[in-house]
């Protein structure tokens, strides 16, 4: 996020695109809820389920799924064409503008409802209005912009709205993703991705490498190439470049796409490692379980959405051989020959803050008495409530040219519908914590589908039928759910159900920039369960 959670009371207007707030983050929802409520604040909501925030919004833009970059593209549109974006902040503080503007020219609002399957073009306009009229606006998405093939560019989309809005480095405004889980953003500071080190310092930069060595009294060189993705790693499998994999705290079986590719890859491997709290499905497959220490159970510390670093105490002693995950890496490296002597969390703590700028000024005596926000690159530095205030890490802002292009996969006549996935209020992810919750899996304990009821009335499906749903990856059986929550023509399915995985039938294809898989939609169809358990038309 460049803003705060805290900024919320202080936005005039919200766009929510791509992210079902109430239900996956719902404190960040709730707060958004209150200010629309109870203060009058307004609300957009962009998105092709009408989610709980849509019944308080202003406006609800109810999309095709993967439409998200024409509608974005639409608001711009009129912005320019109406003379409503903040002349001073683009002319100060950005380029690209000129360029942008042209390629802007064809989203006109019908050209965009088009695309976007939106019955009255002007919605679009009285969007666009609204966020001029009411600043700052703070934009909120999460993984219903970026699970696609174009995710990238959809991300680029928000942020040349909000600069052409001027509601980049301001109270209350901001570009806002909201990560998928507590220390997503914490993992990713700490360089786990294939291309960066630490505080997204690039592996390909001869200074950063050098100095990674240099700390690490490291004798082998570090490689320059970025490295490989899941589903790269996975792809790797299968072409024998691949022979073993480690995996910590991830049950890919469940979470990545086209599950049958991801456990033919697992079955491959010469040799699989997984470390865990829970034996997972993707652990059931592995040669070697390491059973890891919970949250609970150990020191550290966690980033969250806003870039807030947060120190966690140990509370509970870890059971039987449970070790902290550090301590797991630390001995398999020493027997593998190195010789690595942490003795704490804030040992490794400590260094991080050698080799990570922006975690230069964090340290653990502040953390006991300081809510602190990275960039915080001294310790008599306060941290970083608002990125992007006075610059932007560049200098300045680039508009980038976006074009809408469609998901990788279309309908046809075999798979006339479209499927998208996502998350509910009462279980998270796979499923590996909350569905041990007796509580939590009462309330939701199989796997469904919504589907609208002109589409259950076309196939003949009543509510909590059990139906087939596939793809050209495979096949599950749900319980049908009818609710006009869903356009006509599209499905929605939670993926946290093992027994009935959504992710059997999602494809990999990837974005080209970041190799994040188009999870968010692919073409299905639906089929009737008759009686005795056969399939009917």
């Amino acid at each position: 996020m460049t803003n705060s959670i805290r900024e919320i009371p202080l936005s005039e207007s919200f766009l929510i695109i791509g992210s079902n707030t109430t239900e996956n983050h719902p404190v960040i929802g709730s707060m958004i809820k209150n200010e629309v409520i109870n203060k009058g604040k307004k609300l957009v909501v962009v998105d092709p389920r009408k989610i709980e925030l849509a019944r308080y919004a202003d406006i609800f833009l109810q999309i095709k799924a993967g439409t998200n970059i024409a509608i974005l593209n639409g608001f711009a549109h009129v912005l320019i064409k109406e003379d409503l974006y903040d002349k001073e902040f683009v002319q100060n503080r950005c380029e690209g503008f000129e360029e942008m503007a042209k390629a802007l020219e064809k989203y006109t609002p019908e050209f965009v409802a088009n695309i976007c399957g939106i019955d009255d073009p002007f919605k679009i306009v009285e969007a666009a209005r609204l966020f001029a009229a009411s600043k700052p606006m703070a934009l909120y998405y999460c993984m219903g912009i970026t699970q696609f093939k174009s995710g990238t560019n959809g991300v680029k989309s928000c942020a040349n709205l909000q600069m052409l809005l001027g509601n980049i480095g301001i109270l209350g405004g901001g570009v806002n993703p909201l990560r998928g889980q507590n220390n997503v953003q914490g993992a990713c500071d700490m360089g786990a991705l294939p291309n960066v080190y630490t505080g997204y310092q690039s592996v390909s930069i001869d200074d950063n490498r050098e100095k990674f060595i240099k700390m690490w009294g490291s004798e082998f060189e570090l490689s320059k190439n970025p490295g490989l993705t899941v589903v790269e790693s996975l792809n790797g499998v299968l072409t024998g470049d691949v022979k073993a994999i480690y995996i910590m705290g991830e049950n890919p079986v469940i979470s990545d796409p086209d599950q049958s590719h991801v456990i033919e890859a697992l079955k491959q491997l010469d040799f699989l490692v997984v470390q865990d709290i829970v034996m997972t499905e993707t652990a059931a497959l592995a040669d070697v379980v390491l059973p890891a220490c919970a949250f609970l159970e150990k020191e550290g510390t966690v980033t969250n959405t806003e870039r807030r670093v947060q120190l966690m105490k140990k509370i509970v002693t870890p059971p039987g051989e449970v070790k902290e995950d550090w301590r797991i890496i630390m001995e398999i490296a020493n027997i593998m020959g190195a010789n690595w002597d942490y003795k704490s969390a804030e040992d490794i703590f400590e260094e991080i803050r050698q080799l990570t700028p922006s975690y230069g000024g964090i340290t653990y005596k502040r953390l006991e008495k300081e809510l602190i926000q990275w960039p915080c690159p001294r310790e008599n530095h306060p941290g970083t409530q608002i990125l992007h205030k006075d610059r932007f890490s560049r200098g300045l802002g680039l508009f980038s040219v976006v074009e809408f292009t469609p998901p990788a996969e279309d309908i046809d006549p075999q798979y006339p519908m479209v499927l998208t996935t996502g998350r509910i209020l009462q279980h998270f992810h796979t499923g590996t914590m909350t569905r041990n919750s007796k509580i939590l899996d009462e309330i939701c304990h199989e796997a469904f589908i919504e589907i609208h009821p002109n589409d259950a009335s076309n196939y003949n499906i009543s509510n909590g039928e059990e139906i087939s749903i596939s793809t050209r990856r495979g096949s599950v059986r749900v319980k049908a759910k009818i609710t006009d929550r869903v356009k006509p023509g599209i499905i929605f399915m939670p993926f946290h159900f093992a027994e009935a995985a959504a992710n059997k039938l999602t494809h990999d294809a990837m974005d080209p920039y970041c190799s994040i898989p188009e999870l968010k939609i692919c073409a299905c169809k639906i089929e009737k369960v008759n009686a005795i358990g056969g399939l009917s038309e």
